[in-house]
């Protein structure tokens, strides 16, 4: 079965950045120690657009991304991060090669 990545597309509010960092800091360190599936999770800062992030997942299969949503940590994560956004997530889904 084919690994499984996704690249999210966050838009933080202004002045939100240093509260979106640290819940999302804590939520990815919730993933390396609780998803055995999870086997890249790992949010970047924008260059030209600093209220722009970029969350990078590989999991090992569809499950695991499943298993990734549906999780305590994940779920908990939602209402810390909600109120820093300034537009709904784009996420892509991809299947390796």
């Amino acid at each position: 079965m084919a690994a499984v990545g996704i690249i999210a597309t966050l838009t933080v509010a202004e002045g939100k950045n240093a509260v979106f960092e640290a819940a999302f800091s804590e939520l990815m360190a919730e993933v390396h120690a609780n998803e055995p599936g999870n086997e890249f999770y790992s949010v970047f800062q924008c260059r030209d657009n600093p209220q722009q992030y970029k969350v990078l997942e590989r999991y090992v299969d569809q499950a695991a991304l499943d298993a990734h949503g549906k999780s305590d940590h994940f779920r908990a994560a939602g209402p810390k991060l909600a109120p820093c956004m300034a537009a709904a997530p784009v996420i892509e889904n991809m299947d390796s090669i």
